[in-house]
């Protein structure tokens, strides 16, 4: 069974930074994608950034990019990261990770101005 597990939300004040990880549990052989999405209070769940393996190529949103990092775990294949620097009050909203048609439970991340 496909499960995503998503960590690290919190709150910050803004220009603050958070990492957000997803662990990916069920398939022997993951790929190739995976992705981060958002949901603001009142707005529909946005795409914010993928990575595709084996070549970690990525892809960002045009408000995140430049702020945000997604990356693989070195060790571990089934673990994504979405690193999130410059946090900004707009970027409030529920982080859900995605793999195929299976998504996470979602972290909150609060951004204070």
């Amino acid at each position: 069974q496909v499960q995503l597990l998503e960590s690290g939300g919190g709150v910050v004040e803004a220009g603050g930074s958070l990492r957000l990880s997803c662990t990916l549990t069920g398939p022997s052989s993951p790929g190739p994608m995976m992705r981060w999405f958002r949901e603001a209070p009142g707005s529909e769940r946005t795409f914010v950034a993928l990575i595709r393996w084996p070549s970690d190529e990525t892809h960002y949103s045009e408000p995140v990019k430049g702020r945000f990092t997604i990356s693989r775990d070195n060790h571990s294949a089934n673990t994504v990261y979405l690193q999130m620097n410059n946090l900004k009050p707009d970027d409030t909203a529920i982080y859900y990770c995605n793999y195929n048609n299976y998504w996470g439970q979602g972290t909150q991340v609060t951004v204070s101005s």
